[in-house]
C-alpha cells in the first residue's frame, strides 16, 4: 500500500515540475520565485547578513608551479570554514580565473585527527592552479577540520531539523556563497570569471550554490544530482546523508533545481554504473533542464558527460571537466596532458596546528542556530492574538502541510465485520492508503450521546467509558495494523522518503485524523452526533494540530503530549513560526481542550494566553 503511495506521489511531482514554463517568458516571470522558494528549502530566506569573512591565512606550502595558501574565514561568526587556496604563479598584476571546489565524503584523518575532506580532493586544486587557476577547495561542516553533522535524521534520529526547516545543505550553500566573496576580494582573481565543481556531495553543493549565485558563471557538478524517481522509488536515499537534500516544502522534482543555472555553461557529468546517482534519473533531469536551455537558445551551454564506472572520482570524468573550463572560462581548448594527482601529505595541507581550535566555533554545532527558531511572544490584546492566529493557519497550510491533498476524495467507507472488541471498518484517507477504525457501539446498542475518538500509536485498554458514548479507536497511517515490518533502519529510510515529497509522516497523520473525523461523520457511521476527539502522546500533538482544520468538535483531549516539535512529531518548518503550546491555545479557542495530568510550567503560554484573553474556564483545563 505505501509502496504505491509514494509511487503515486512521485508522479505527481515530477509530472507537476516546471510543467507551467512553456515559453521563455513563462520561465521569466516564475525564474525569480523559484529562486526564493529554493532559499527558502535551504533555509536561507531571509539571507543571513553577509558579515565580516575575517579570513586568517595560517600557512603556505610551495610548489614549482603553485602556492598552497592553508586559510580559514568565518561565513558567519563563529561558523569557521577551513580551506585550501591554490595560486599559480602569475605574471605580475594578472588577473586569472577561479574554481571553487567543493569537496565531497572523503574521511581523511591522521590518527583520530581530522584533516578535512579538502586534502582528500588535493588533485582536483593542483591541477586548477598548474593551469593557470586560482582554486578553493573548501571543507564540508561534516569530515572538515572543526567537523559538524551531515546526518541528523538519517543517523541521528534529529527529526526536529524538519520541524526547523534545516537542511546542512543549506550551510553548505551559504558558505559556497561566501567562498566566492573570498574568492572576489583576492587580487589575483578575475571575479567575472568564476567557476564551481564538485563530486558527490561537492556535486550537489555545487548545483545548490550555483543555482543561487550567478556570480558562478560555469558549473560542473559531477555526480551530485538525479530525480526524486531514483530517491523515492528506487530508494537511492538510503546511500545519502541529510546533506543532499532541501527541505521540499514547494515539492520540486530536481529539474527545478538544474533549470535554475540556465543559461550559464553547465555540463551535468555522471558515471553509467553509479548505484548512488542512477543514469536513468540523472538522464532525466538533464532533459528538465535541456528544455529550459532550448527556451533561452542555449543548448550548447549545456553538456551531459556519461562515463564508464562506479561511484569513483575518475580521470575519465575529470578530464572533460577540464576541458568545459577552459572552453568557457578561458575561451580555449588546449589538449589536456597532465594528470590530476595528489603532490602533498594530507597533513601538510591541515588548517589548524594541533591545539589552535578557535573557541568561539559554532560549526560543529551549526545545526542547532543556523535557521533561527520562533519564540512567539504572548497576544498583548484580542486583535493581536487573531492576526497572530490567522497568520500561523496561512503558514501551517503553506509551509508544514502543503503535502496535503488539493481535494478530498471520497472516503469509500466499508464495514469489515465485527466480533466483542467491536465493528471493524476501513476507509480511504489518501490515494491507495487505506486505515481501519474499530468501533465499539454505546452499550446496548442504543443511540450514543457522543463518539469518543481514540487516536492512538498502541493497543492500550481505555479505562472508563462515559455511559451513552460510542468509542473508536484510530490508528494513523504506519501505526497499529499498518506498521512496517521493516527493520529499524529500514523504516527510518522510509520515514526520510515523506520529506522528500514535501512531507512528514507525522504531518500526513493528521491528515489522516482529519479524514476519520469525516469517517465518523458519514451517515453510515455515526452522522451528526458530537464528537470528542482523543489523542495519546504524539498522537494527541497530531490531534491537536487536526483540530485546527476541523469545526464543531465538541471537545478535544491530549493525552501525556510532548510540549515541544524538538521532542514530538516532526512538521516541516513548523519550528519556523509556532510550536505545540501556541497550536493548542488555537485548538482551545474552537473548543475547549483539557490535557489530564500535564505539567503545568510546559504549557504556561497557552494557559496565559487564555487567562489574558479572557477565555471561558471550560476552553483549557489541566
Amino acid at each position: 500500500m505505501f509502496a504505491e503511495y509514494f509511487r503515486a506521489e512521485t508522479a505527481r511531482l515530477a509530472d507537476a515540475s516546471l510543467a507551467d514554463v512553456r515559453t521563455l517568458d513563462d520561465w521569466k516571470a516564475r525564474r525569480a520565485t523559484y529562486r526564493d522558494q529554493l532559499l527558502e528549502m535551504l533555509g536561507l530566506s531571509p539571507l543571513p547578513e553577509r558579515t565580516d569573512l575575517k579570513p586568517v591565512v595560517t600557512g603556505r606550502v610551495e610548489h614549482a608551479d603553485f602556492t598552497v595558501e592553508k586559510l580559514h574565514f568565518q561565513s558567519l561568526p563563529g561558523l569557521y570554514v577551513t580551506a585550501n587556496l591554490y595560486v599559480p604563479r602569475l605574471p605580475g598584476g594578472k588577473r586569472a580565473p577561479a574554481i571553487l571546489y567543493a569537496c565531497g565524503h572523503a574521511v581523511v584523518k591522521d590518527g583520530e585527527t581530522v584533516l578535512g575532506n579538502k586534502t582528500g580532493y588535493q588533485h582536483h586544486g593542483a591541477w586548477f592552479a598548474r593551469h593557470g587557476y586560482v582554486c578553493l577547495a573548501i571543507d564540508t561542516i561534516q569530515l572538515g577540520e572543526l567537523e559538524g553533522v551531515h546526518h541528523g535524521t538519517r543517523r541521528f534520529g534529529m527529526y526536529w531539523w524538519n520541524s526547523r526547516g534545516y537542511t546542512p545543505a543549506g550551510v553548505e550553500a551559504w558558505n559556497g556563497m561566501r567562498a566566492v566573496d573570498y574568492l572576489q576580494s583576492r587580487p589575483e582573481v578575475d571575479p567575472e570569471r568564476i567557476g564551481m565543481t564538485g563530486r558527490s556531495g561537492g556535486g550537489a553543493y555545487t548545483w545548490y550554490t550555483a543555482a543561487l549565485d550567478e556570480r558562478i558563471r560555469v558549473a560542473v557538478p559531477v555526480a551530485g544530482i538525479t530525480d526524486l524517481h531514483n530517491h523515492v522509488i528506487d530508494g537511492v536515499v538510503k546511500g545519502h546523508c541529510d546533506c543532499m537534500y532541501l527541505v521540499n516544502t514547494h515539492r520540486w522534482d530536481y529539474g527545478h533545481l538544474a533549470a535554475l543555472l540556465a543559461p550559464r555553461p553547465l555540463l551535468i557529468a555522471n558515471t553509467d554504473k553509479d548505484p548512488i546517482f542512477p543514469l536513468d534519473g540523472v538522464v532525466r533531469v538533464h532533459a528538465a533542464a535541456a528544455r529550459i536551455y532550448a527556451l533561452h537558445k542555449a543548448s550548447d551551454r549545456l553538456g551531459l558527460l556519461v562515463t564508464e564506472g562506479p561511484h569513483k572520482d575518475t580521470q575519465d570524468l575529470q578530464v572533460p571537466a577540464f576541458r568545459w573550463f577552459n572552453r568557457f572560462l578561458k575561451r580555449e581548448e588546449p589538449l589536456i596532458t597532465t594528470p590530476a594527482e595528489k603532490l602533498f601529505e594530507p597533513r601538510d595541507l591541515r588548517v589548524f596546528a594541533p591545539g589552535t581550535k578557535p573557541a568561539d566555533e559554532r560549526t560543529t554545532k551549526i545545526h542547532e542556530s543556523f535557521v533561527p527558531e520562533a519564540r512567539p511572544a504572548l497576544p498583548a490584546d484580542n486583535a493581536a492574538w487573531a492576526a497572530a492566529r490567522d497568520g500561523w493557519r496561512r503558514d501551517l497550510r503553506a509551509k508544514s502541510f502543503a503535502g496535503w491533498p488539493a481535494a478530498q476524495e471520497p472516503l469509500r467507507l466499508s464495514r469489515l465485520g465485527g466480533d466483542a472488541s467491536g465493528e471493524r471498518w476501513e476507509f480511504t484517507t489518501q490515494g491507495p492508503v487505506r486505515l481501519p477504525l474499530l468501533v465499539r457501539p454505546a452499550a446496548g446498542g442504543a443511540r450514543p450521546t457522543e463518539v469518543i475518538l481514540r487516536v492512538v500509536d498502541r493497543e492500550e485498554p481505555m479505562s472508563t467509558v462515559p455511559a451513552g458514548a460510542a468509542v473508536v479507536t484510530f490508528f494513523p497511517r504506519g501505526l497499529g495494523p499498518t506498521a512496517s515490518t521493516l527493520n529499524a533502519a529500514d523504516q527510518n529510510e522510509v520515514r526520510r522518503r515523506y520529506l522528500l515529497l514535501g512531507q512528514t509522516v507525522d504531518g500526513m497523520r493528521v491528515w489522516d485524523i482529519y479524514r476519520a473525523i469525516a469517517a465518523l461523520r458519514s451517515p453510515e457511521l455515526f452522522g451528526n452526533t458530537p464528537i470528542r476527539l482523543v489523542g495519546h502522546r504524539d498522537q494527541a500533538v497530531n490531534a491537536a494540530y487536526a483540530s485546527l482544520f476541523i469545526d464543531g468538535l465538541a471537545a478535544v483531549e491530549l493525552r501525556d503530549a510532548p510540549a515541544s516539535h524538538r521532542e514530538g512529531p516532526d512538521y516541516l518548518n513548523v519550528l519556523r513560526f509556532l510550536d505545540v503550546p501556541q497550536a493548542v491555545a488555537m485548538a482551545a479557542e474552537r473548543q475547549p481542550v483539557s490535557l489530564p495530568g500535564a505539567d503545568r510550567d510546559a504549557w504556561s503560554w497557552t494557559a496565559e494566553t487564555a487567562r489574558r484573553l479572557r477565555w471561558p474556564a471550560d476552553r483549557l483545563k489541566f
